[in-house]
């Protein structure tokens, strides 16, 4: 009985855990992806000036989906902490560790949006000024969630080496989770230091295959009793 009961309480923490990934996943996704590039033009700061100006509602919901991918990850981190403290006590703590740290690199993105919408919005004179600070917080934006990667990447790992080696999850999902975590580093080493590899783009691809299934595994089964492997 005792075991079913932790059992059913370990489902029920995968559960709240899938939830909290699978919000930052879509939070991330439109406001990475969808909103970003609508207010914020590469290259081009006067023109990312305008559209804070003119697009000002649209650059709102871009800084509260940051909030949300902030809040979701330090979420997601502590809920895995949970979720695997009892036996991986160590691992468990280094994935909620660099979990938040993947958090605090998106709140830094997130305070340089709000700025740049506060300088757009400012009632300074000079325009020029205007771009230039909207230049700088920009760079800061792109720097932030650039090299973040290092973070987004180093947390994978003690989440695949943890479904690894407690066969509570396929072998082969910490596998490709730790395969991502490494496309991440290397990814974000070769953006860095300059080089410019046709490729590059793709190797992050193995981490989001990785999380999605993990979210999926988490949301559906949960997470499997021992005997069951």
């Amino acid at each position: 009985m005792m075991v079913n009961t932790e059992q059913k309480q370990l489902i029920k923490t995968a559960r709240i855990t899938g939830v909290w990934y699978l919000i930052m996943a879509i939070s991330g996704i439109l406001g990475f992806i969808v909103f970003h590039f609508q207010i914020f033009v590469s290259g081009n700061p006067e023109q990312t000036l305008t559209n804070l100006v003119e697009l000002e509602s649209t650059a709102r919901i871009r800084l509260l989906l940051e909030f949300a991918i902030v809040i979701s990850q330090a979420l997601t981190a502590v809920w895995f902490f949970k979720l695997f403290k009892g036996d991986y006590e160590w691992e468990a703590w280094t994935l909620g560790i660099w979990g938040i740290v993947n958090a605090l690199a998106i709140m830094i993105s997130a305070i340089s949006i709000a700025s740049a919408m506060g300088i757009a919005n400012s009632d300074i004179s000079a325009i020029q000024d205007k771009v230039l600070l909207i230049q700088v917080f920009q760079n800061i934006i792109s720097n932030a969630w650039g090299i973040g990667g290092l973070f987004f990447g180093l947390w994978l790992f003690p989440m695949g080496y943890m479904v690894i080696k407690s066969k509570r999850m396929p072998v082969w999902l910490g596998r490709v989770i730790i395969l991502g975590g490494i496309g991440y580093l290397v990814s974000t080493v070769i953006r860095y230091a300059g080089i410019d590899l046709s490729f590059n783009s793709f190797l992050t691809l193995p981490a989001t295959i990785g999380e999605f299934w993990m979210i999926g595994y988490l949301l559906i089964f949960g997470i499997r009793p021992i005997k069951d492997w």
